[in-house]
């Protein structure tokens, strides 16, 4: 330390800059913190606390280099200096990459907003419900009550569905019946008709009612309805519990179900 204050030239001009640098790295850090303060607000989920620190990182850094900058006004080597900040910022970023990787995803989930509070997703093969979104992670419930913690770069990296973005949910089951030889568009008609009487079916959206496979013995349609994005389990249990009803009610021998089956590996015909 004293070596390095034997070796500054102190003079009129170097102390004017000298000052002249302080203050505006001074008014630099105040619209920093000003501005950080603006952009942090739209990340609700960050604590009081996270936010100061993060505030004041960016703040001090900024003084720091300013403090470095007036130094070499006079005639001081600020080369250690940045050498040594330097290689503490090469360590914090390797040691905090994945932290920063995940703050920096969780600001731009919460900025561009793909995802909200309540929403129903689907990513890396998991389904729940969003109950919380913060620096992180995003926090789902499925629905058989576990609560998983996705990470935010994970979430932002990968495909990502949201079931929940339009208000409404397709979802289907698969009816396998003996016709008897009844007319096509009228068991068409009837599974159609028994679907859209479910509860929970949206009325708005017609049900399709699609053949899969035609043959003596049986058919083979898939029915798609619309429903609220978070009741798909109790929507597909009442479809399939209606459209059962009703082929039971004319007689005609059937399967239906919400477990839709691989493709097979050999013709319908043979199965």
């Amino acid at each position: 330390m004293g070596e390095l204050l034997q070796s500054l030239d102190i003079d009129g001009w170097s102390l004017f800059f000298a000052a002249i640098t302080l203050v505006a790295a001074w008014i630099a850090a105040w619209l920093a913190r000003k501005g950080m303060r603006r952009l942090l607000v739209r990340v609700p989920s960050l604590s009081e606390t996270m936010q100061t620190l993060l505030v004041r990182i960016v703040s001090y850094t900024i003084i720091v280099v300013g403090i470095g900058v007036a130094l070499s006004f006079f005639g001081a080597s600020v080369q250690p200096l940045l050498a040594a900040a330097f290689i503490i910022v090469v360590v914090l970023v390797l040691v905090l990459r994945g932290v920063a990787d995940n703050f920096a995803a969780g600001v731009v989930l919460q900025t561009r907003r793909p995802i909200a509070l309540g929403d129903e997703i689907e990513s890396e093969g998991v389904v729940g419900k969003v109950v919380e979104l913060n620096g992180r992670s995003v926090v789902v419930r499925t629905t058989n009550g576990q609560t998983l913690h996705l990470p935010n770069s994970n979430v932002l990296q990968n495909a990502l569905a949201n079931n929940s973005e339009h208000g409404a949910r397709r979802s289907e089951v698969q009816v396998r019946v003996d016709a008897h030889g009844l007319e096509q568009q009228e068991l068409r008609t009837a599974i159609a008709t028994a679907a859209s009487d479910a509860a929970g079916v949206h009325r708005h959206e017609p049900v399709l009612v699609r053949a899969v496979t035609r043959s003596a013995e049986r058919d083979v349609f898939r029915v798609l309805f619309w429903h609220h994005p978070l009741h798909q389990a109790a929507v597909q249990s009442a479809v399939v519990d209606a459209v059962a009803a009703e082929l039971a009610s004319r007689e005609l021998r059937s399967v239906v179900t919400s477990d839709l089956p691989p493709a097979p590996l050999t013709p319908s015909e043979g199965i």
